[in-house]
């Protein structure tokens, strides 16, 4: 039920925007508030809940704190505020002609896996050549993506940004994959991401690089208890 009012001056009821039982607004939780909770720095919390660089100086014991007072407040994370003060979006795009392929779906497993650990985010998409080859970088950069994981695709030269490739055409990969191979895949997509994410923080790398891995055993039909996941990159032709 709407609450009314009585406006003296018009002389006439006037019906409230809120209703009687509505609670009151909750306080948004920014990173200061949890900073007060802790008593520290609003840089410092910064600092630990992104795991950058500078919170190796920070104890874990006061890290500890801080990770129980985000929780206990509930704070979330404005990622786009975040996104216009560092002008970094933090996001990389995995693009494959077919994201149903079993390999290709471990190898995006693994890409999935390392970028959550290093605080990345992943977005997934297909590539037709004949109708996107000339829309495809300016969707990319118009999205924010810092770079992208090329599985089984070949992208535009003119694409101003970082690019880590893996080619399983050439694999005769049979479906079902056994244990060993699903974990070589995993294990080649993130080598992939880390491989993506060196160019993407140090500008002095080469902006595409193919990821060639070592072939496990069971490749080749030979016995043994475990993928090899020894990766090499190296600078694509």
């Amino acid at each position: 039920m709407k609450a009314s009012a009585f406006n003296c001056r018009a002389g006439v009821f006037e019906k409230s925007e809120k209703n009687e039982g509505d609670m009151p607004d909750k306080k948004v939780v920014s990173l200061r508030t949890v900073a007060e909770r802790v008593r520290l720095a609003p840089c410092s919390v910064s600092a630990v809940l992104n795991n950058t660089p500078a919170s190796l100086a920070i104890p874990q014991r006061t890290k500890d704190r801080v990770f129980r007072a985000a929780r206990e407040l509930n704070y979330r994370p404005n990622l786009w505020a975040r996104s216009l003060r560092t002008k970094r979006t933090r996001l990389v795009a995995a693009i494959t002609p077919d994201i149903g392929r079993g390999p290709v779906a471990r190898v995006v497993a693994g890409v999935q896996s390392l970028l959550h650990r290093r605080g990345y985010l992943l977005a997934l998409g297909t590539f037709d050549c004949a109708s996107e080859w000339n829309t495809i970088s300016v969707q990319l950069q118009q999205r924010g993506i810092e770079g992208v994981i090329a599985i089984d695709a070949i992208l535009p030269q003119d694409l101003n940004l970082p690019v880590a490739s893996v080619d399983l055409e050439y694999m005769n990969l049979l479906e079902p994959l056994g244990d060993d191979m699903q974990a070589w895949l995993s294990e080649w997509g993130a080598s992939a991401a880390e491989t993506m994410l060196r160019q993407i923080e140090k500008d002095t790398l080469p902006r595409r690089m193919k990821v060639a891995p070592k072939r496990p055993n069971t490749y080749f039909n030979l016995p043994n208890t475990a993928a090899e996941a020894e990766v090499n990159a190296r600078e694509s032709a």
